[in-house]
């Protein structure tokens, strides 16, 4: 990959995309190319085609997409799947249509089914039920993974997807009635230490099992498919190593620094039972995750407490 080659980061000031962006220019890379979503609402398909033409983009990575936890999937469910199918098919399609041949499309694990065997693999996809508490966003995902492996068989394009277990890190979103499951949780903590180290109650019996990855591993893996060209079209990203949520909020709790109680609501879902990533093939490429959790932990609430008062929607 050229370090001059045009770049579109869409979603470039999200977490993922930020992250990416970062480490792009670390590397060297020196053309990269970012819109605001008041610069250019990527749901208008012309305004995207017209973009990518204009600025004559070699490369397209699709970060942007309309995201949140378990309360947010249940309480938007039209506009986490129509909202990420429009953004993420005026890309592709804008894309293909003006031969770019180079296409890094982002999703989540949550598109495998809800009860497949575990680790997850790649050629689970399709296989069984979805997860009726995010299966909006997952379905839209899908649509998207099938549509880049369309075009590669298709046309012979390199179009890849890569798949990510649960990200957390800087940039993140703290909102409680938006975020996913780390960050809530350590806003939860954070406040309830401020307060006097009051309770703090979590949703759930504490028991799924989950995997999280560092953001800044995940912007890894985007520049290995971005430097490498992949021989298949869908690829896992995570640790491979998962944990319970209760041991989740043990971690958090004691990197904030909280002394209170934990209570468990578990009259709110608990959603997927495990989900643990696969991640045996992006392995056997070269790629692996350099950040364990509680490094991870630590490097997001350091980034916490240096911004919190600017953090969107976070008002202590």
């Amino acid at each position: 990959m050229n370090k001059e080659s045009k770049i579109f980061i869409a979603g470039h000031r999200g977490m993922v995309g930020s992250a990416i962006w970062r480490s792009l220019s670390e590397k060297g890379y020196t053309n990269l190319i970012g819109r605001t979503s008041a610069e250019l609402d990527l749901r208008k398909q012309k305004a995207v085609s017209d973009f990518l033409e204009y600025e004559k983009i070699e490369v397209v990575i699709d970060a942007a997409a309309r995201v949140g936890g378990i309360l947010a999937n249940n309480t938007y469910p039209y506009q986490f799947i129509m909202e990420n199918m429009l953004i993420q098919n005026n890309l592709i399609n804008g894309a293909f249509e003006l031969g770019i041949k180079k296409f890094i499309f982002l999703g989540s694990s949550c598109i495998y089914p809800r009860l497949a065997s575990q680790p997850l693999k790649e050629a689970s996809l399709l296989t069984g039920e979805l997860e009726p508490t995010n299966e909006w966003y997952a379905v839209a995902k899908i649509s998207g993974v099938k549509a880049c492996e369309a075009i590669r068989k298709q046309y012979g394009l390199d179009y890849v997807s890569l798949m990510p277990t649960n990200l957390y890190g800087t940039h993140d979103n703290f909102d409680l009635e938006t975020s996913h499951v780390l960050p809530a949780m350590l806003r939860k903590f954070h406040e309830g230490k401020i307060n006097g180290h009051t309770p703090v109650k979590l949703w759930g019996s504490g028991t799924p099992m989950r995997e999280f990855l560092f953001v800044n591993d995940m912007a890894e893996s985007v520049v290995f498919a971005l430097e490498n060209t992949l021989p298949d079209h869908l690829y896992n990203i995570g640790t491979g190593v998962d944990l319970s949520i209760k041991e989740l909020a043990e971690t958090i709790q004691r990197t904030v620094g909280h002394k209170g109680e934990i209570i468990w609501d578990s009259s709110k879902p608990d959603g997927t039972p495990r989900k643990l990533m696969d991640v045996s093939k992006m392995h056997d490429l070269g790629w692996k995750h350099q950040v364990d959790l509680e490094e991870g932990v630590s490097k997001t609430y350091q980034w916490f407490l240096k911004n919190v008062d600017h953090i969107k929607k976070v008002k202590m």
